[in-house]
C-alpha cells in the first residue's frame, strides 16, 4: 500500500521480464478495494509476470488502444456532424481568403450566404447526387453563376477530403454533375437574344463613336479612351495610380504592378509594361497633374477607385434603348450594343489589320506566353509595344478624320 494524504492505493512492483527494468503497476485504491480483492487481483498479475507477460505494459497498451478508439469514434461523430456551411466556411477562411482578391473573396462569401439555402444545415456526409443535382439545377436558369457555385463547392470538398475534414469514402458530387451542361446562353435585349457572340465594333462604327467619346462625362470618356489606345483591361485601368506612371528615354510607360494583372497567380508572369501615346499619354498626364497622388480615377467607394462596373452602368444609360431614369437627359450612343470591353477587343482587331504579328498583339493585351514558350521565353517586347501602339495611334486618328 502507497499512502499520500488524500489517498491510498493498493500498488504491484516488480522487475519486468521483458527488460529487467523495475515497473509498478496500480491495483486500486483502499478502502473502495478491500485488502482480500486487492491480493486476488496481485495473484493475477504475479502469475501474468510469471507467464513472461508485462502487466503494467500491457495495460498501458490495451489504454492506448481504448483511447484511440474512443478518439476515433468521437472524429467520426464530428465529421458526421460538420454541416455544409461548415465545409464551406472552413474552404473560405482557409484557402479563399488567403489567396484570393478581398473582391473575389467576398464574392465567393457571398455565394455561400445567399445561394445555399436549407442545403447549408446539412450534414455534409448526406450530401448525394441528387442534393447537388438539385442545388445546382435550381439556378440553371443563370448558367454562369450556377457553374461558379458548381465550382467553388467542389473545390470546398476537395479541401475538406484533403484535409481529413470529410471521411475518404465521400464522394464530391460537385465535381461530377452537370459537366459541360452549364454554358451561358448570352444577353437579352429589348426582349431579344443577342447570344454570346463576341462584339467588336467595325471600322464604321469606331468613326462614328471615337468623336463622340467627349458626350460622356469626363470619367467615362477617360476610361474607355484608354481602353482604345492601351487596349489594357478595365480593371487595371480604373486602379491604374500615378506611381506607376513612369517617364522613360522612349516615352511615357504605364507599368502595372503583377499583383494588379489577371495573371498575379501565375509563376512566369511579370509587371505589365503598357506604353501610353497619342490620347492615351493625353489622357494620363492630365489626370496625373490633376491628383498629384494614388488613383487617376478616384472614387469615394469601397476601393478608393472607379470601380468597372460604373463605365459599363454610364455606357449602358446612354444607349438609345436604355429605360435607366427616363427623366434625365443625356446624350444618347450613335453605336449600340456594345460594352467598354468591347473596345479592348476592337482595338486588338485593328491591331491585326494593320498587321501586327499576333505574338506581338498578344503581349500588348497583357496575355501570358502560351506552354513552354512562357517558360523560355521572358523578352518584354518593349520596343515592339512602343512601334506598334504608335501605328494604332495613327490608325484610330485616321479613322477619326475619314469620318469627320
Amino acid at each position: 500500500m502507497v499512502a499520500t494524504s488524500q489517498k491510498r492505493s493498493w500498488i504491484y512492483r516488480y522487475k519486468s521480464p521483458l527488460d529487467g527494468r523495475m515497473r509498478q503497476t496500480k491495483i486500486g485504491e483502499w478502502p473502495a478495494m478491500s485488502l482480500a480483492s486487492a491480493t486476488v487481483a496481485w495473484e493475477k498479475l504475479r502469475e501474468e509476470r510469471g507467464a513472461g507477460g508485462d502487466p503494467g505494459l500491457a495495460k498501458r497498451e490495451t489504454k492506448a488502444r481504448e483511447d484511440a478508439t474512443a478518439a476515433a469514434e468521437r472524429e467520426q461523430r464530428a465529421l458526421k456532424d460538420l454541416t455544409v456551411a461548415q465545409v464551406c466556411n472552413s474552404y473560405l477562411v482557409r484557402h479563399i481568403e488567403l489567396n484570393r482578391s478581398a473582391k473575389g473573396a467576398a464574392e465567393v462569401r457571398r455565394m455561400f450566404e445567399t445561394m445555399l439555402g436549407d442545403t447549408a444545415n446539412l450534414p455534409a456526409v448526406d450530401v448525394t447526387r441528387s442534393v447537388a443535382f438539385d442545388l445546382i439545377e435550381s439556378f440553371a436558369r443563370i448558367p454562369v453563376q450556377a457553374a461558379k457555385l458548381r465550382a467553388e463547392m467542389g473545390a470546398a470538398w476537395d479541401y475538406a477530403l484533403d484535409a481529413g475534414r470529410l471521411p475518404e469514402s465521400a464522394a464530391n458530387w460537385w465535381r461530377l454533375i452537370m459537366r459541360g451542361k452549364l454554358r451561358s446562353k448570352g444577353r437579352e435585349l429589348q426582349g431579344m437574344k443577342v447570344g454570346t457572340a463576341k462584339r467588336v465594333l467595325s471600322v464604321a462604327e469606331l468613326r462614328v463613336l471615337i468623336p463622340w467619346l467627349p458626350n460622356f462625362p469626363r470619367l467615362a470618356e477617360d476610361v474607355c479612351t484608354l481602353y482604345l489606345w492601351t487596349m489594357a483591361r478595365g480593371s487595371e485601368i480604373c486602379a491604374m495610380e500615378v506611381e506607376e506612371i513612369v517617364e522613360e528615354a522612349d516615352g511615357l510607360w504605364w507599368i502595372v504592378p503583377k499583383a494588379k494583372t489577371k495573371n498575379h497567380w501565375r509563376e512566369h508572369a511579370a509587371d505589365f509594361r503598357v506604353p501610353l501615346v497619342g490620347r492615351a499619354e493625353t489622357v494620363v498626364r492630365r489626370r496625373v497633374a490633376l491628383v498629384k497622388t494614388g488613383y487617376l480615377f478616384v472614387s469615394n467607394g469601397e476601393y478608393g477607385h472607379v470601380e468597372q462596373k460604373t463605365i459599363g452602368c454610364t455606357v449602358w444609360m446612354r444607349m438609345p434603348y436604355s429605360k435607366t431614369r427616363p427623366l434625365y437627359e443625356r446624350a444618347r450612343l450613335p453605336v449600340e450594343r456594345w460594352a467598354p470591353h468591347d473596345l479592348r477587343r476592337s482595338s486588338r482587331t485593328q491591331l491585326a489589320a494593320i498587321g501586327c504579328p499576333d505574338e506581338i498583339a498578344e503581349v500588348m493585351l497583357g496575355h501570358m506566353k502560351p506552354g513552354i514558350t512562357g517558360t523560355y521565353n521572358l523578352h518584354e517586347y518593349d520596343k515592339e509595344k512602343r512601334k506598334w501602339i504608335m501605328l494604332l495611334d495613327q490608325h484610330l486618328e485616321s479613322l477619326v478624320r475619314s469620318g469627320a
